[in-house]
């Protein structure tokens, strides 16, 4: 439940902080007031859009925090985990936006920022707002179809999943067959390309590291004779220098005097004996690099030759050669399936057949599946409906299957849910005929045919904040009392709040909250006040009476206050 909501600076709002309950809350106040606001800042709480006229005018930014009290078994905490935020069951769960003047908005689930999708994801698990407008949803027949499914439970979800899984795959092979069949014009032109292509790649007989390794042999061969002058230079100072005959004497004259100072003479006899061996050894290297010097004019050209080659080929098909190689086997691919069209038209058309044959038998049990939901969801409805002095209301949910005729072959037409349309049907008059929503409902009956649908899924979609932003207007007397009534029950299994102006919703509350506006100096402020024993009899006094209040409004108010008292107690 929502235990606490906080608002700075939002619209008219300076600074409210309101603790909430268990159980049926209205919001009442003078049009204009600011009810609307406080739903506002909840939708905003939980992913709602935002925008930069919303914060009070003056002010940098709007901030909004609410507190949650949700059990352990409640679904958000999976998906808080899903989404990598830190929170544990144990605690409160807050969540805080803002919304700066520039139109910038953040959100923060328990201190961690979250991006806008996220918070839309955990919103949907904490708070359901159905406003007047949203009646719309109950014209819209692709959502009774969402909402048969809900109904319908985890096995048609299972089913679902199936379903979309192999359809997916039948709309993938659809979409192959039809590219294979919309390209043989084009395919004709690409033939020839492809070809060409295939076969100047694969002459070249490209190797990986192939283009390395000749840029170093085109380097050796063009400084052939630069290697040769150097290094014979440094042949000649080693040995025609007498650069080995010069470091030989100098070790036999340390050989000749090295007993008298054996101590500081032997390792530096050891030190020139050796750079001696080393010169020596370096010497035969540099003769032996210097007589396999070749200098190859033609081989030169012919190294240049492939590297002129496989760089045009790179211009063509890629950086690299494993570029190219990788174009190679693309391109020989595409070649493939245009050489053999005529094979892969047969084999794409027999998957196709088999892939819609599977989805339409998954496609049937999802129909029989929603065939008993539908059932037992309109006896439920009309069940409601009766609570909702609509007792001679007959509501159906009806399936629809669209079929298609190609020549003399029929074929059901799949979609993304299966093979179904649902439509909500509905007679409000004894013998009148079924007929869909949007033909017959006015809009009090589409307010309490959709307070009739929030009651039979308030369980079913486990979200513990619901609230009706004036869904009771264009109703009046016992219409309104049977809406309050089934505020006042549906309360019992989730929070529920409503803005209202009937007194007859309001009374039967099991918690009143006043919304009203004042003028500080030059500024308009909303605020929020609980309403408690004589103050909520003055608040229902008002609603009845208009402008005036009086002691008979008073009088009323406090009966019906004790009326609606043994009503909920009965």
């Amino acid at each position: 439940m929502l235990r606490e909501l906080s608002i700075r600076n939002l619209a008219v709002i300076e600074e409210v902080n309101v603790t909430f309950h268990n159980g049926f809350h209205v919001l009442t106040g003078e049009t204009g007031a600011g009810k609307s606001i406080l739903i506002d800042a909840l939708s905003l709480v939980v992913g709602g859009r935002g925008s930069a006229d919303m914060v009070r005018y003056g002010c940098d930014k709007a901030e909004m925090e609410a507190m949650f009290d949700l059990p352990h078994s409640h679904p958000v905490w999976n998906v808080l985990n899903k989404l990598g935020v830190r929170a544990s069951s144990e605690e409160m769960l807050v969540i805080r936006r803002e919304l700066s003047s520039h139109g910038k908005s953040s959100s923060r689930v328990n201190g961690q920022l979250v991006t806008m999708t996220m918070l839309r994801e955990v919103g949907e698990f904490l708070v359901n707002i159905h406003g007047q407008h949203e009646h719309q949803s109950l014209l819209r027949t692709e959502q009774h179809l969402e909402w048969l499914d809900l109904f319908a439970g985890d096995l048609l979800i299972e089913r679902k999943q199936q379903y979309l899984s192999i359809f997916g795959q039948l709309q993938q092979a659809r979409a192959s067959l039809r590219e294979l069949e919309n390209s043989a014009r084009h395919n004709v032109q690409m033939l020839d390309l492809y070809r060409f292509q295939i076969e100047e790649i694969s002459n070249a007989k490209l190797k990986p590291g192939e283009d390395e390794l000749l840029v170093e042999q085109r380097r050796k061969l063009m400084y052939a004779g630069k290697r040769m002058d150097a290094v014979s230079e440094a042949y000649s100072l080693l040995y025609g220098g007498k650069g080995l005959d010069a470091m030989s004497k100098a070790v036999a004259k340390l050989i000749d005097i090295q007993t008298y100072d054996a101590a500081k003479l032997s390792p530096l006899l050891e030190q020139l004996q050796s750079a001696f061996y080393q010169a020596e050894d370096a010497a035969f290297q540099l003769r032996d690099y210097r007589d396999g010097i070749e200098s190859d004019p033609e081989q030169l050209s012919q190294v240049e030759d492939r590297l002129d080659l496989i760089n045009g080929l790179k211009r063509k098909y890629g950086e690299t050669i494993p570029d190219i190689l990788t174009y190679l086997e693309r391109t020989t691919i595409e070649n493939g399936k245009i050489e053999n069209r005529d094979q892969l038209l047969e084999e794409l058309s027999a998957e196709e057949k088999r892939l819609y044959n599977q989805a339409l038998e998954l496609a049937r049990e999802l129909s029989q599946l929603r065939e008993h939901a539908a059932a037992r969801l309109s006896e439920a409805i009309e069940k409601q409906l009766g609570q909702l002095l609509m007792p001679a209301a007959k509501f159906k949910v009806q399936l629809d299957t669209t079929v298609t005729s190609s020549g003399e072959e029929q074929h059901i037409r799949l979609h993304a849910n299966g093979m179904d349309e649902a439509i909500f049907m509905l007679s409000t008059n004894p013998g009148e005929p079924l007929k869909p929503l949007n033909k017959i409902a006015s809009g009090g009956e589409m307010s309490r045919i959709m307070l009739a649908l929030k009651s039979i899924f308030a369980e079913i979609d486990q979200v513990p904040v619901l609230i009706f932003d004036e869904v009771d207007t264009g109703v009046s007397g016992r219409a309104a009392q049977a809406i309050a009534e089934k505020m006042s029950q549906l309360a019992q299994k989730c929070q529920v709040f409503s803005i209202t102006h009937l007194p007859q919703v309001a009374c039967m509350a099991d918690h009143h909250y006043e919304i009203s506006k004042r003028v500080i100096g030059a500024r308009t402020s909303t605020s929020v006040a609980e309403l408690i024993d004589s103050v909520r009899i003055e608040e229902l006094a008002r609603m009845l009476g208009g402008v005036e209040v009086t002691e008979k409004t008073r009088h009323h108010a406090q009966e019906m206050l004790d009326l609606a008292h043994r009503q909920k107690g009965a």
